[in-house]
C-alpha cells in the first residue's frame, strides 16, 4: 500500500463513517446555524453595519465548524479503537494525517459553499456575479487552511483528558492569518471587480500559508502521534 492510496482509505473511512452518524453534520450546521442568527441579532438593524459584517461572521462560523468536525473525526476513531490500526498501516504517518485532512478539507468546503448564500441573505450582502468564483475559491484555500491546522492539532490532542478545552486554544492563535486573509478576499469580492486585484492579493497569501502550514505539519505529524 503506498502513500497516496492510504491517504485516499482514510478519507472514504472517515466519510463513510459520517454518512452512516450524521453526528458531525447535525452539530456543525446547527452550531453555525445558531452563530450566523445570534450575530446578526447581536448586530441591530442597521443594514450597512449587518453587511459589512457578513464575511467576518461567516468566517467564524466555518472556524468552529472547523474546530467540531475535526475534534469528531479523532474522538470517533478513538472509541473504535480505530487509531491505533490506522498508525498500525505500513505507511508514513503523513498518509494517515493527509487522509483526514481530506475528509476535513471536503467537509469544510461543502458546508462553505452552502452557507456562503445563506449568511450573505441573512445580513443584506450582496456580491457581482463576476466575483462569485472568487468567493467559491476563497472558501476552497480558507477551509484547506482551516483542515490543515485543526487536524494537525485535533491529533496532538486526541489522548488528552481535556482535549475540547486545548483544541481551540490550541488552534484559534495559528490560524489568525488565514482567518485575516479569507476575511479580507471575501470583502474584497463583495465590492466589485474594482477590487479583484485586492482579492487575487489576499488569495495568493492564503494559499502560501496554506502551502507552509500544509508541509510543517505533515512533516511533523509523526511527532504528534507517536508521542
Amino acid at each position: 500500500m503506498n502513500d497516496l492510496i492510504a491517504a485516499l482509505a482514510v478519507a472514504r473511512k472517515d466519510f463513510l463513517q459520517e454518512l452512516r452518524s450524521r453526528a458531525t453534520t447535525v452539530a456543525t450546521l446547527f452550531f453555525s446555524g445558531i452563530t450566523l442568527v445570534m450575530m446578526a441579532f447581536g448586530l441591530g438593524r442597521d443594514p450597512d453595519l449587518m453587511a459589512s459584517a457578513a464575511p467576518g461572521v461567516l468566517w467564524v462560523a466555518l472556524a468552529f465548524a472547523g474546530v467540531i468536525s475535526s475534534a469528531q473525526s479523532f474522538q470517533a476513531d478513538l472509541e473504535e479503537g480505530a487509531l491505533e490500526q490506522l498508525l498500525l498501516l505500513p505507511v508514513s504517518r503523513a498518509a494517515v494525517y493527509l487522509g483526514k485532512l481530506l475528509a476535513s478539507w471536503l467537509y469544510l468546503s461543502v458546508l462553505g459553499i452552502i452557507m456562503l448564500p445563506v449568511a450573505f441573505a441573512l445580513y443584506g450582502a450582496s456580491a457581482p456575479a463576476e466575483t462569485w468564483w472568487v468567493l467559491v475559491l476563497t472558501v476552497i484555500l480558507g477551509g484547506l487552511g482551516f483542515a490543515v491546522i485543526a487536524t494537525f492539532y485535533a491529533g496532538l490532542t486526541a489522548n488528552l483528558q481535556a482535549r475540547e478545552a486545548l483544541l481551540p486554544v490550541l488552534m484559534f492563535p495559528v490560524i489568525v492569518p488565514v482567518m485575516l486573509g479569507a476575511v479580507r478576499a471575501t470583502e474584497s469580492a463583495l465590492l466589485g471587480g474594482a477590487d479583484i486585484g485586492l482579492a487575487a492579493s489576499w488569495l495568493q497569501l492564503l494559499a502560501g500559508f496554506d502551502l507552509v502550514y500544509l508541509v510543517v505539519c505533515s512533516s511533523i505529524f509523526h511527532f504528534v502521534v507517536d508521542d
